[in-house]
């Protein structure tokens, strides 16, 4: 069984309207063959990871980038919790430090990106500098711009250096966030999760979309954007298991060779 993955990748040097982007597809599947799926799913990524740490010569990352209550943890959680921790790094970008505003907006980025054999996943990342920023008049629509460029630019420095650049909008409705902020206000496991910031953004929602639209241009062949329908967490979590795999099975890591004969040890 195979999702075809393409129809969600942002394609080159196009605009991207999000009215057009559907946010509760689910791809003729129902929820329990997605999550059927995504279990075996899980188990080739798990190999595919262990080649790519065996091997220590490309890196592989993930970003992840959403309106509040997208799915950015439930992703990390269903999809990322196949890979051994040994070989992934989670990064979560927040408000940048005194020490961070000292420096480029890429500064503290650059720090987190992975290493050869590792997986580093970006909760929130570089593009919280084009999108909050943007839309709280932090910076200007041309700096915005600038960033943008420069942005392409460092993506295409990682992908020359060994580093693929995987990054996934996950796109949820305003209905559903609705929901799912309540069911954290509702839930007593869950409050600890609202914040009355989601709230004062959630008020601002049409203001982010085009800030997110503009950062999906960066959409490229070695730095690709897909657009991920959100709404239902089975195929989200389905669907970038899948293109997670894909994209490792073309990186095609492989374990080193030895000259080493098992044969020839013997364990007392």
């Amino acid at each position: 069984m195979d999702l075809k993955t393409e129809g969600y990748r942002v394609k080159v040097g196009k605009n991207v309207k999000l009215k057009n982007w559907k946010t509760d597809e689910d791809d003729g599947l129902d929820k329990s063959e997605g999550k059927a799926w995504t279990k075996a799913l899980a188990d080739e990524l798990a190999h595919w990871q262990e080649r790519l740490y065996a091997e220590n010569k490309q890196a592989l990352l993930i970003v992840l980038q959403a309106r509040d209550a997208g799915g950015k943890d439930g992703t990390v959680k269903h999809v990322i919790g196949a890979f051994n921790p040994n070989g992934v790094h989670i990064a979560n970008f927040k408000v940048p430090s005194e020490e961070e505003l000292a420096h480029d907006f890429l500064w503290r980025i650059h720090a987190k990106t992975p290493k050869r054999g590792m997986v580093a996943v970006f909760n929130r990342s570089h593009y919280e500098d084009v999108l909050v920023t943007r839309v709280h008049d932090i910076i200007d629509d041309r700096t915005a711009q600038q960033r943008l460029d420069h942005i392409r630019n460092f993506e295409a420095l990682l992908n020359d250096t060994g580093t693929r650049v995987l990054k996934f909008y996950l796109h949820v409705s305003k209905q559903e966030q609705e929901q799912r902020l309540q069911d954290r206000l509702d839930d007593p496991d869950k409050l600890w999760k609202f914040s009355a910031g989601d709230l004062e953004e959630r008020a601002l929602w049409d203001q982010h979309t085009p800030a997110y639209q503009d950062a999906l241009t960066t959409s490229t062949v070695q730095a690709p954007w897909y657009v991920i329908p959100a709404d239902r967490k089975w195929f989200r979590n389905v669907l970038i298991s899948q293109i997670i795999l894909e994209t490792l099975k073309d990186m095609n890591p492989q374990f080193p060779e030895t000259d080493l004969d098992p044969d020839s040890i013997k364990i007392k």
